[in-house]
């Protein structure tokens, strides 16, 4: 049977997780946790963490899957040898530093790709694995039959099977973040997608970027079938009685054993469930919102739950062997699965006064094994005539070998992996010798005025590339901008392979699969903001991948930006409404359906928020209200060697406008600019 994944957000949630039969859990430590709201665990409570689960053969798993900083990343490094030293089974990461500083100090380690790295194709699966990791979590976007492709690739996939729906592609949300200044890369994610939000403006009380949350379990066991590694249950944020309820209800399913789905429902829902994105039934039924009716269920479903995890799950069955001889201790001893024994002596046996001890009484004893893990299986004995030993030594007996059992068994499954301490030699930020813009062009009429002599590159989405390529636009000079999200892969592959033979030699990888793509057809590659290149550690592994050059994360400081390394060439973004968030399930069609698209969302505040859509891709960004313009700021920046000036809807007029102010380095004329999260960060 496939892994049973639980999420734990504290030693209560884990306790509940172990009672109710998980064979893994992921937690989080006091950093680095992109559920940073969570309790999380302590070095202590990790250590005890450990124990607990490695006695009973479960695994840990350590989600250090924030963002990175420079500043952090010696306490970074801290944080993985620790996890060494605890004997954590596994991390989880989203930044290509902590993969580095296990490869370079750990390679022992197994790393997992977390959901945040926004990994949703064959090519992005094979890239993690080339980059060290074992396993990848898939986007929980995807449906069966791409799951089915992505399990069977020689790398472990992990498949969220139960919790909340985000409604953008994890590790692509930048909604609270840009709104907040709390970032959902860096753990603090404020939900603003859970307010009102509509795709009517002066609507109230429609929640349009609120989605039901997942529940696949009528497809768990086609998932084990496949091949899925991993079931992994959402819910670090979520109480002990909703993982009790979740992990009951995946291994029941499993098993072939009937649940309580009225439970499952009760304890945690938004209006229900939905399926829609592994059956692909996309829509207005996948949306839904937390009600005052959920949050009643929820306080009348606890009690009973609570007998979920009253007792210990038993996980281990063993063999006992009990020799009771004259003149000689009663002996036992106690055997496991994996073969491990223990031996435990009593006291001297006792002539029987009326019944000597038989083989049934020895099994009715240790069959009792009470709140431990433990269940008998077989038991074998030696008793001399007429003897006896009293239930209460065998108890004590028992209690002796379960205990020692427990720790041979915490030792039988725990792994300290090596840490090596290494000196990483970060080279230094350097000043660019000079600056160049790259233009982003969403039509036609914006190339015209785009100010060609002033860009380095145009860059264009694939099917605009293609346009521009048919009508002999300067190949050398154009870069294909790649989908953020893909549901059909090998076309992407196949239309950039004709662009690349029509001679494009530019592409910006907006997701890691793509650098995997443009170096087999011998590409330059240049890192989108999408990669959320975040310190120069990442930089250096990026630069190693092949990149020419990246967008470094529009969630760091300006000042933080200019104190990255020179490891790999750097630019920014310098003009453009900011993607909050991307996401394959559009909200405007589930209101209003496409032929009366609003193109635009407006929430509580009756802020208009742009829809870009991209649907022959199957997706669709959210983009800010305000427009980001750094234009009189450049001088802030540096050490980035390119800006980036990102057009929408702009006009031809427009476009000529804002080029040259990034040309002049002057403000342009109007309202309604931001200067994004550059002087004010995040959290």
């Amino acid at each position: 049977m496939t892994e049973i994944l639980a999420p734990c957000g504290s030693p209560e949630v884990l306790t509940a997780a172990l009672r109710t039969g998980c064979n893994a859990v992921y937690l989080g430590g006091a950093a680095f946790s992109a559920r940073a709201n969570a309790k999380n665990f302590t070095r202590e409570e990790l250590a005890e963490a450990v124990r607990l689960c490695h006695e009973r053969g479960v695994k840990v798993y350590q989600a250090i899957n924030t963002v990175i900083t420079d500043r952090e990343l010696k306490e970074c490094s801290e944080a993985v040898k620790a996890a060494c030293e605890l004997g954590i089974d596994g991390l989880i990461t989203q930044d290509l530093a902590v993969a580095e500083i296990v490869r370079q100090c750990c390679p022992e380690l197994e790393i997992h790709a977390s959901t945040q790295m926004s990994l949703h194709t064959a090519e992005g699966f094979l890239l993690a694995r080339e980059l060290g990791f074992s396993r990848a979590v898939a986007a929980r976007e995807l449906p069966e039959h791409i799951l089915r492709e992505l399990c069977a690739l020689p790398v472990e996939c992990e498949v969220f099977v139960h919790g909340a729906l985000c409604m953008a592609v994890s590790g692509q949300c930048y909604m609270s973040a840009v709104i907040g200044s709390r970032s959902a890369n860096r753990g603090k994610c404020a939900q603003a997608c859970r307010l009102p939000v509509s795709a009517v403006n002066n609507r109230r009380y429609s929640y349009a970027l609120s989605l039901k949350d997942m529940s696949h379990l009528p497809h768990l066991r086609e998932l084990d079938a496949m091949g899925a590694a991993s079931l992994k249950i959402e819910g670090r944020m979520k109480r002990p009685e909703y993982v009790a309820a979740a992990v009951n209800a995946v291994r029941s399913e499993l098993e072939g054993k009937a649940y309580d789905a009225a439970l499952l429902e009760g304890i945690f829902s938004r209006s229900g469930f939905t399926d829609g994105y592994y059956t692909g039934r996309l829509g207005s039924d996948m949306f839904g919102h937390r009600s005052r009716e959920d949050v009643d269920a929820s306080a009348g479903a606890i009690p009973a739950l609570h007998e979920l995890y009253r007792h210990e799950f038993k996980r281990s069955e063993v063999r006992v062997s009990v020799s009771i001889r004259d003149g000689e201790n009663a002996a036992a001893e106690m055997t496991d699965e994996n073969g491990l024994t223990v031996r435990a002596e009593g006291g001297l046996p006792q002539t029987a006064r009326t019944k000597s001890a038989d083989r049934d009484y020895l099994i009715r004893q240790f069959s009792k094994l009470g709140d431990t893990i433990y269940s008998l299986k077989e038991l074998d004995c030696d008793i001399g005539d007429g003897l006896t030993v009293p239930a209460g030594e065998l108890s004590a007996l028992k209690r002796e070998l379960c205990s020692q059992l427990d720790k041979k068994r915490y030792e039988y499954f725990t792994r300290r992996p090596a840490f090596t301490e290494k000196d990483f030699a970060l080279n230094k930020p350097q000043r660019a010798q000079k600056r160049s813009l790259r233009i982003y062009v969403n039509n036609m009429g914006q190339l015209s005025a785009a100010g060609m002599p002033e860009a380095e590159l145009i860059c264009a989405d694939l099917r605009l590339a293609e346009r521009l390529l048919r009508e002999g636009f300067d190949s050398s000079r154009l870069c294909a901008v790649m989908p953020r999200f893909t549901f059909d892969e090998k076309q992407d592959i196949s239309r950039l392979t004709a662009l690349a033979k029509a001679g494009l030699s530019h592409i910006e990888c907006t997701n890691y699969a793509h650098i995997r793509i443009g170096k087999r057809l011998g590409l330059t590659l240049h890192g989108g903001f999408g990669l959320n290149a975040a310190n120069t550690l990442a930089l250096r592994a990026l630069k190693n991948m092949g990149l020419a050059d990246c967008t470094a994360s529009f969630e760091l400081k300006a000042s933080e930006i200019s104190a990255l390394g020179n490891e790999l060439d750097i630019g920014i973004l310098g003009y453009g409404r900011l993607p909050m968030m991307l996401t394959a399930n559009c909200p405007v069609r589930a209101q209003l359906g496409c032929k009366s698209c609003s193109r635009a969302l407006w929430d509580r505040t009756g802020r208009r928020m742009p829809v870009k859509c991209s649907r022959e891709q199957g997706y669709v960004e959210i983009l800010n209200s305000e427009v980001l313009c750094i234009s009189d700021r450049l001088d802030d920046f540096p050490t980035a060697r390119f800006v980036t000036l990102a057009f929408f809807d702009e006009t031809p007029e427009k476009v000529s406008e804002t080029v040259s102010a990034f040309r002049k380095g002057l403000r342009p004329e109007g309202e309604g600019f931001t200067k994004g999260l550059y002087y004010r960060g995040v959290k």
